[in-house]
């Protein structure tokens, strides 16, 4: 069984094919009723017979794949070219009525259905110009029929128009809502395997090294703190999302690494930014405080703070230990340690921002993080 979810679109395109069915029998009834006082009879037949196949034809906007503006022209052509030659078959009667009759709004329809609410009226207006052509309208002022079936056609247009913005827009929001719902699934597996894997060899790691001392004791603190990050990743929201933004904000994504000896500080709202951005900012950010926690020193602080400026957003992270030794980033990144210049500064690049190190022996650390808005 196809379980795929249906083109939000699809009942819409069907209701067009019905309505186009309904008003080809309709303009049959009114040629068959009419077609004697046509000024050329046996031509309002063979208009018929030609919206009768073109009809046939327009089924295929059952398949996604024919739901093109070539096609889409070519039936608004076909729709306008009916007016224009009923109104020469029918010739004076076109006056009264024209030839296709409703016929001609399934196109303005189906230019609703497919551009939206613009799209739908430009399709009105175009064939209200043809209905104008097809009475005669040029010669003695603009029929008060053709005035009429302008506003139904602008109005129908308009509306479809509308509802089809309103569906597309209802179905982004339940593919959303189905990805984040299949998202947290798939963390809350992740979740029980850490919780049942990870997270105990780092207690026992933690608790080992405190009772052994020494080195150990620094390992084990180590461990601790790992643990309690990721406790905190598993255990909290995917990320806090900034009331009336779709973005994630980075302010609490870096709230996670407040420890007893991380002091991460923000502005008092959120800083939300695309999901994936806040993402790589957070993780250079992880990359900078694993250096504090690496090479600072075991008494070393860390300080973070996020800055929301008008034309950009700056992470800071600040410690006050060892600090780094002149020329050691470029010792590193040459012999293979690549940790600073991909993790941090590889990041930014990627993002589109830069990254800043501020060190001297004895006098701690600056990384500064610094991504423009992108609008």
């Amino acid at each position: 069984m196809d379980h795929r979810p249906m083109d939000p679109q699809t009942p819409l395109w069907q209701a067009i094919t019905v309505f186009r069915m309904a008003a080809l029998a309709h303009a049959a009834l009114l040629v068959a009723l009419n077609a004697g006082g046509y000024a050329y009879p046996a031509g309002g037949w063979l208009v018929l017979a030609a919206m009768t196949c073109w009809t046939g034809l327009t089924v295929a906007y059952a398949l996604p794949r024919w739901r093109t503006w070539p096609v889409l022209c070519a039936d608004l052509a076909v729709a306008v070219a009916a007016l224009v030659v009923g109104g020469w078959v029918a010739g004076p009667a076109a006056t009264r009525l024209s030839l296709p009759a409703v016929w001609v709004a399934a196109p303005v329809l189906a230019w609703a259905v497919h551009g939206g609410r613009r799209a739908g009226a430009s399709a009105a207006l175009v064939v209200a110009a043809g209905d104008l052509v097809a009475r005669g309208g040029w010669r003695d002022g603009v029929p008060e029929q053709t005035v009429n079936a302008t506003v139904l056609l602008l109005l129908a247009g308009f509306t479809v128009g509308h509802f089809a913005g309103l569906a597309r827009d209802a179905e982004q929001r339940l593919r959303e809502a189905a990805r984040r719902e299949a998202a947290t699934r798939e963390r809350e597996r992740l979740a029980r395997g850490i919780h049942d894997s990870v997270l105990q060899v780092l207690a026992l790691v933690q608790r080992r090294g405190t009772e052994l001392g020494g080195e150990a004791a620094v390992l084990g603190r180590l461990a601790g703190d790992q643990g309690a990050t990721l406790r905190a990743l598993v255990a909290g929201a995917p990320a806090a999302t900034a009331p009336g933004d779709s973005g994630v904000d980075l302010r609490a994504l870096l709230e996670r690494h407040a420890s007893g000896r991380v002091t991460v500080s923000g502005p008092a709202g959120p800083v939300p930014l695309p999901e994936p951005v806040a993402t790589e900012l957070a993780a250079a950010v992880a990359s900078a405080l694993d250096n504090v926690r690496a090479h600072a020193g075991p008494r070393a602080a860390a300080w973070v703070l996020v800055e929301a400026e008008p034309d950009a957003v700056t992470v800071t992270v600040r410690d006050d230990g060892a600090g780094i030794p002149a020329g050691r980033l470029a010792q590193a990144a040459s012999a293979g340690r690549l940790g600073v210049a991909q993790s941090i500064e590889g990041r930014m690049r990627a993002l589109g921002g830069t990254a800043s190190i501020t060190s001297a022996p004895g006098e701690g650390t600056e990384v500064e993080l610094r991504l423009p808005w992108r609008t």
